[in-house]
């Protein structure tokens, strides 16, 4: 049972969780930025290298070699898909950019809550009985 414990332990917490958390919405991000590249950003840029779509460039090193009385493949066909290499590629960078721009931002923030002053704390209740004694004191 000690050992069930310990995990339960460790597992709940706050580090852990808000790991699990990131690396959740780090895969969701991800997929977001993938649907950003491959349907916004490459469309134009394949239009402007004259209709290349990256996604389908390959370097096809051998065929497929297909039977004739059967039609079935023997030997599938092996390829190099380097354009969608480059989609990762792209999909990185924008990814990298994002994340330095955000933690710029939160940095910048951060910076101006540091110089910012910071608001006098509130007075404890040794100091406010203390006032009330005073003010009793002289209106006596």
């Amino acid at each position: 049972m000690g050992m069930l414990q310990e995990f339960k332990a460790f597992a709940m917490r706050g580090n852990v969780v808000d790991m699990a958390v990131g690396i959740i919405i780090g895969g969701a991000f991800g997929k977001i930025v993938s649907s950003l590249v491959n349907e916004v950003v490459m469309p134009p840029i394949g239009l402007l290298l004259g209709g290349v779509d990256f996604s389908d460039l390959k370097l096809v090193l051998k065929n497929e070699v297909v039977d004739e009385t059967t039609k079935a493949v023997t030997s599938p066909a092996v390829v190099l898909s380097y354009g969608s290499f480059i989609n990762t590629v792209i999909d990185f960078l924008i990814i990298a950019f994002v994340i330095f721009m955000l933690i710029k931002v939160m940095n910048m923030a951060k910076k101006k809550q540091e110089a910012a002053p910071a608001p006098a704390p509130a007075p404890s209740k040794e100091e406010l009985l203390l006032t009330d004694i005073r003010d009793i004191l002289k209106n006596k």
